[in-house]
Formats: structure tokens, sequence, C-alpha cells
């Protein structure tokens, strides 16, 4: 494969740039196209994300740590979760810190509830 080869796209782990996201989150953008987005977001410990709706469906893979959805549940590293477009997302919390990837819609700010 010719290195000016465009069919692939790699991004090694200590490449891109991680950017603040909200208090104690960080994300690093792999790919955007079309209103979708696959990034990767970096939990502290303690770090929250608010309940939030989803314009589409969106897929999340937990790398590292552990996550609370909500009081419902638990997810850890090798966990896959599915969020069906227009679903309610519950309050998310990581008392571990977590690393996850995820793929669908560019986060905007009114998706937000809280």
């Amino acid at each position: 494969m010719a290195d000016s080869d465009t069919s692939h796209r790699t991004i090694a782990g200590e490449q891109g740039v991680w950017h603040p996201f909200l208090p104690g989150v960080t994300i690093k953008v792999l790919r955007e196209r079309g209103g979708v987005m696959s990034y990767l977001l970096r939990l502290e410990p303690g770090a929250v994300l608010p309940r939030h709706r989803h314009p589409c469906d969106e897929e999340c893979i937990v790398l590292e740590g552990c996550l609370r959805i909500g009081s419902q549940f638990e997810i850890g590293a090798g966990s896959y979760h599915l969020a069906h477009a227009g679903a309610l997302h519950a309050r998310i919390t990581t008392d571990t810190g977590a690393t996850i990837f995820l793929r669908g819609a560019v986060p905007h700010a009114e998706q937000v509830l809280e």
C-alpha cells in the first residue's frame, strides 16, 4: 500500500490532541463527517456527563475504567453500550475514571438537559 493511500486512516494512541470538553472530561476527535463523529472521551475519577438526548444512534465502548449509567447499571472495560436515536441518556458518572470510544452525533450544548 502506498504512503499516499487515503482509503485507510490510522491514528496511533500517542497521536492527536486531547481538548477540554466538560469539567474533568477531555475529548480527542478521531473523525467527523456528515454530522457523525468518532471520538474518545477521557473521564477523571468523579467526572459527570449530564443527562442528554441523542439525535442519532450512539455507540460506546469502554476502553478503560468503569461507568455508572444513572442508577441502573455499571459497565466496565470491554463493554458495549448503544443509545438509540431520540433516547434520553441518564447521567453518567465514574468513580474510577474511564476512557471510552464513541460514535454518534457531534455533541452540542443543546443536547444537555441539566
